[in-house]
C-alpha cells in the first residue's frame, strides 16, 4: 500500500511581523515548519504503514526552504520525499496548488492521500477537496479516526462535524484530511534529523508534471490578493482590585457596565434593505439547518446577500438541498427572494458526492453572480469540491464581503492567525466564498416577506462514501458560532469535574462554553468546543476566560471578541495582557459571584 502525505511548509506565526511602511509581512529571517495538521496526517500514514506495510511518501510544493519540511517528514519516518520546485509555481492559489499536487499524485498512484484539515497559516481547508475532485476520488474531511482494509480496498473514517461526529465508509483510493485527533504529534530526535538530512529528495518542475505554465502560479490562479491589511487588536489590560471574590466580581460587573458591555437596551439587529429584485444575476446562499431550523450562519449570509443585491441588482436565492420547502418562510424572513429546492433520494443526510452534483449542476444551469456558504464542516467539505469541478475561484473562511469601485465582490479573508486580512478578488464567475459563522449580522426577521419556491433538477450521483453512523453533541458546541457570551475554560479549572458547575452557570446566563486545546487534548471536552488556531475563531460580545493561561494558539481564535475578561489565580499568566479586564483569583471562588455580577 502506498500513502502520499501532502505537507505545507509555513512560517512560524509567532515570529511574523508587519512592516507598516511597505504594508507587507516581513518573512526574512522568519523560521518555518511543517504545518501541524499535515504532521498529524503523516503520523496517521505511518500508523497505517505499521499495520499494513507499504511505503509513505511526503510531497510538498514551495520555495527551496520548503525542503526543510520534507527533511522533518523523513526524520519522522517517511520513506521518500518529493519537492515540487519551480518559479512558475509561485503565487499559486488553492486551485492552482491542487492542480500541481494532483499531477504529482497521478505519477505516484497512491492508495490513500492524506493532508492536514487546513494549513495553520491560511486556514482555508480547500486543497484537500480540490485535489480529490481533480483526481476524481472520494474524500473525507476532518477525519479523527481512519482504518483501511487492503484486501477489500475499503476504508472507514470518523470525521468531525459541527454538531458531532460521523462514521463514514467508502472505497479506495481516497483523499482524507486530518483533524487534530487523527494522530499524536511527535518530534524527531537529533539523530533522526541528522540521518534524514543525508537522504535524497526528488525534485519535480512544472514540465515534469505535464502541466502548462498557465495551469499554475499567478496565471493559473482564479483568485488574487488585492491588498494586505494589518489587524492589531488593542486590549485594555486592566487588572481589577478587590479584597474578596465577591468584591472582585462586583467590581468587574460595574466595570463591564461602565464600558457598555452589560446593561442598556439589547443591540437591535438591522432591518433588511428595501429593494425590488431586478434582472441582474442572483446572489445565492446554500442553506444549512440544525435541530432548531435554519442555522444562524445561513441567516447571516442572507442578510449580507440582501445588502450586496442592492447594488448587484439581482435577487437573493437560498438553495435548499434535501430538506424540502418547509423552511421557505424562515428563509424569506431572513432575506431570500426565492428558495430553490432540490429534493430526492440520497440527499439526506449530507454526502459530498450527492450535494456537489446538485450544487455544480445548479450553478451551470442558472449562472448566479455569487455563491455563499458557511465556513462550517459542510461548507468546507462542499465548496472546494464544486469550485474545482467548475474551475472557479473560492475564498475560504471570509469574515466580510463588499463591492469595490468596479463592482467586483471583495472577500475579506484573515490569515496568519488573524494578524492580517486580505481582500480577495475572483477572476471567474460566479464568485464563491465560505464565510466564518458569527462574523456577519443577521437581520431582524421580516415575517411579511414571501419567497417564490422553485424545485430544481436533481442529477443522479450515487455517493461513494456512506454515512454509517452519526453521534450528535449538545447544542452548546454549535452555539459557539453565534453566542453573545462565552465562558472559556483552560487547564487551570483543574479537571473535568469542574465542568458541570461551569455548564450550569453558562446555561443560566444563556452563554456558550469554549475551551483551549489543552482541555480538548485531555478529553475533558470534545474538539468542537476548541477555540484557537486549530479550533474555532469566535466573535462574542463577552468572553470570560476561566483558568486560561493565554497561549498564542488560543488567543488567535479570540481576535474578534469584543471584550475579554480573564480570571486566573496566577498574576503572571499571559492572559492578563491579552484581556480587557482581569481578576486575579481562583475561578471557583469567583464563579458564583461572577454569575450574579453578569446578571445585575
Amino acid at each position: 500500500m502506498r500513502i502520499v502525505v501532502c505537507v505545507k511548509y509555513v512560517p512560524v506565526l509567532s515570529a511574523l511581523r508587519f512592516d507598516p511602511g511597505t504594508r507587507r509581512l516581513v518573512r526574512e529571517g522568519v523560521p518555518g515548519e511543517a504545518s501541524s495538521f499535515d504532521v498529524r496526517a503523516l503520523g496517521a500514514a505511518l500508523a497505517l504503514r505499521r499495520t499494513h506495510g507499504g511505503e509513505v511518501v511526503a510531497l510538498t510544493m514551495g520555495p527551496p526552504a520548503a525542503r526543510d519540511g520534507l527533511v522533518h517528514c523523513l526524520a519522522l519516518g517517511a520513506d521518500r520525499a518529493i519537492h515540487l520546485l519551480d518559479p512558475l509555481l509561485a503565487g499559486s492559489d488553492t486551485l492552482a496548488t491542487a492542480r500541481a499536487l494532483s499531477a504529482a499524485l497521478r505519477r505516484e498512484a497512491p492508495d490513500v492521500v492524506l493532508l492536514g484539515r487546513a494549513s495553520v497559516d491560511a486556514e482555508t481547508g480547500q486543497v484537500g477537496p480540490e485535489v480529490a475532485e481533480l483526481l476524481g476520488w472520494p474524500q473525507v474531511t476532518a477525519a479523527r479516526r481512519l482504518s483501511v482494509d487492503p484486501a477489500t480496498r475499503r476504508f472507514t473514517a470518523e470525521r468531525e462535524a459541527d454538531d458531532g461526529f460521523e462514521t463514514l465508509a467508502g472505497q479506495l483510493p481516497a483523499v482524507v484530511t486530518a483533524a487534530e485527533d487523527l494522530a499524536e504529534e511527535r518530534f524527531p530526535t537529533k539523530a533522526e534529523r541528522e540521518a534524514a538530512a543525508t537522504k535524497p529528495i526528488a525534485t519535480l518542475g512544472v514540465a515534469d508534471l505535464g502541466l502548462a505554465p498557465g495551469d499554475v502560479g499567478l496565471a493559473g490562479s482564479p483568485t488574487e490578493v488585492a491588498a494586505i491589511e494589518h489587524v492589531e487588536v488593542a486590549r485594555r489590560g486592566e487588572v481589577l482590585a478587590g479584597d474578596s471574590p465577591e468584591a472582585l466580581a462586583r467590581t468587574l460587573g460595574e466595570r463591564l457596565r461602565d464600558l457598555g458591555v452589560l446593561g442598556g437596551a439589547p443591540e437591535k439587529r438591522p432591518r433588511l434593505p428595501v429593494r425590488t429584485p431586478g434582472a441582474g444575476a442572483a446572489v445565492w446562499v446554500v442553506a444549512e439547518f440544525g435541530p432548531r431550523g435554519v442555522r444562524p450562519v445561513t441567516a447571516e449570509l442572507l442578510a449580507k446577500a440582501a445588502v450586496l443585491a442592492v447594488d448587484l441588482g439581482g435577487p437573493v436565492e437560498a438553495l435548499v438541498i434535501g430538506r424540502g420547502a418547509a423552511e421557505a418562510p424562515a428563509l424569506a424572513a431572513a432575506g431570500a427572494d426565492r428558495v430553490l429546492v432540490a429534493e430526492g433520494p440520497g440527499l439526506d443526510p449530507y454526502t459530498t458526492d450527492a450535494h456537489a452534483a446538485v450544487l455544480a449542476e445548479a450553478i451551470r444551469a442558472r449562472a448566479p453572480r455569487l455563491v455563499l456558504l458557511g465556513s462550517t464542516a459542510l461548507g468546507r467539505d462542499l465548496a472546494p469540491r464544486v469550485a474545482a469541478r467548475l474551475g472557479l475561484g473560492l475564498t475560504g473562511d471570509a469574515i466580510d464581503l463588499d463591492l469595490d469601485a468596479e463592482g467586483r465582490v471583495r472577500q475579506h479573508k484573515p490569515a496568519f492567525g488573524g494578524t492580517i486580512v486580505a481582500p480577495i478578488l475572483s477572476r471567474t464567475r460566479p464568485e464563491m466564498a465560505t464565510v466564518r459563522p458569527g462574523m456577519l449580522r443577521s437581520a431582524e426577521p421580516d415575517a411579511a416577506r414571501r419567497a417564490v419556491v422553485e424545485k430544481i433538477l436533481v442529477p443522479t450521483a450515487a455517493p461513494r462514501v456512506e454515512v454509517v453512523r452519526r453521534e450528535l453533541l449538545p447544542d452548546t458546541a454549535a452555539a459557539l458560532d453565534s453566542a453573545a457570551v462565552v465562558l472559556g475554560v483552560g487547564k487551570g479549572i483543574g479537571g473535568p469535574a469542574a465542568l458541570p458547575a461551569i455548564g450550569q452557570v453558562a446555561e443560566r446566563l444563556g452563554a456558550a462554553i469554549g475551551a483551549t486545546r489543552e482541555v480538548t487534548d485531555a478529553g475533558w471536552l470534545p474538539k468542537q468546543y476548541q477555540v484557537g488556531l486549530t479550533g474555532r475563531a469566535i466573535s462574542p460580545r463577552l468572553y470570560v476566560a476561566l483558568g486560561v493561561s493565554g497561549a498564542m494558539e488560543h488567543l488567535v481564535g479570540l481576535r474578534r471578541a469584543a471584550t475579554i475578561v480573564a480570571v486566573n489565580k496566577n498574576p503572571k499568566a499571559p492572559i492578563f495582557k491579552a484581556a480587557d479586564l482581569g481578576v486575579v483569583a481562583d475561578w471557583a471562588a469567583v464563579l458564583p459571584h461572577l454569575e450574579a455580577a453578569l446578571r445585575a
